[in-house]
């Protein structure tokens, strides 16, 4: 948490104190100095060979089609975790990214995304929504009650209202359910656990995500572009995740370097 944040939180909570008489003045209209906002932690920034070989590193895991799924579309953990088979459209090639998990009182539960330029559509490539397409199969055969191997028409089989990309895993006693939600705490320690076991200590899961979109960046994609994609105001984006990786920096320095080539000499 930052000072900033702090500063904001105290300021509020000592507003109410004088709001409802506990308080007859808050001692935060005596601060002058409101602390900046600084920069936030936002972990660590892959480059794209990590990057493969981190998703690469969790094929054969019951994470692996959520891990690329992260990868590839740069979507939060709580949206990619709301994901439903209705959200997909293979043939246009889009993900339409409506909703998010949200940790109640109560259990876990589905809202709108985390800002108002959350809802969005974005497009996908050929390998993620061939494995998609293969998670689905996986799901309607467990539907028809037909095991992996055996050949068998899936074309009318129908998944459940609300039928989950990444359903939560059933419980002691409990079957198969394809609507229960995935518990996103659970979810990000079993991805730390592997990806400490591949090399990534102190990898977060939210890190995928400010790895993909600094990877775009990287590339000379438009921060719009990229903003919309992802979810951001570009603003926002630009003072977050605009971060340079060490291979970014090698190559604005080539591209400077043509620029001025023989000038300097």
């Amino acid at each position: 948490m930052t000072a900033h944040h702090v500063h904001t939180v105290f300021g509020a909570c000592l507003g109410a104190a004088v709001r409802t008489k506990v308080l007859a003045v808050s001692p935060m209209a005596h601060v002058t100095a409101v602390p900046s906002r600084g920069e936030a932690d936002h972990g660590m920034v892959l480059d794209q060979a990590q990057l493969r070989a981190l998703v690469e590193g969790f094929r054969g895991s019951v994470l692996f089609p959520i891990i690329a799924t992260l990868a590839s579309t740069g979507c939060r953990r709580s949206e990619a975790l709301a994901l439903q088979w209705d959200d997909l459209d293979a043939e246009a090639k889009t993900l339409r990214i409506a909703r998010a998990i949200e940790q109640t009182g109560d259990g876990l539960t589905l809202k709108d995304p985390k800002t108002a330029s959350g809802k969005r559509t974005i497009t996908i490539d050929d390998d993620l929504i061939a494995l998609l397409l293969a998670e689905k199969e996986k799901h309607l055969r467990i539907v028809a009650g037909v095991p992996d191997g055996v050949a068998v028409d899936l074309a009318f089989v129908k998944l459940p209202n609300g039928a989950l990309m990444f359903p939560g895993m059933p419980g002691p006693g409990e079957g198969v359910s394809l609507t229960k939600l995935r518990n996103p705490d659970n979810t990000t320690k079993e991805f730390i656990r592997k990806a400490r076991k591949l090399g990534f200590a102190g990898l977060r899961l939210h890190d995928l995500r400010g790895s993909h979109e600094t990877a775009l960046l990287d590339s000379g994609m438009s921060v719009h572009v990229v903003a919309q994609r992802c979810g951001h105001d570009p603003a926002v984006l630009l003072r977050s995740y605009a971060k340079r990786t060490k291979g970014a920096d090698t190559q604005a320095a080539a591209i400077i370097g043509a620029m001025l080539k023989g000038v300097l000499r």
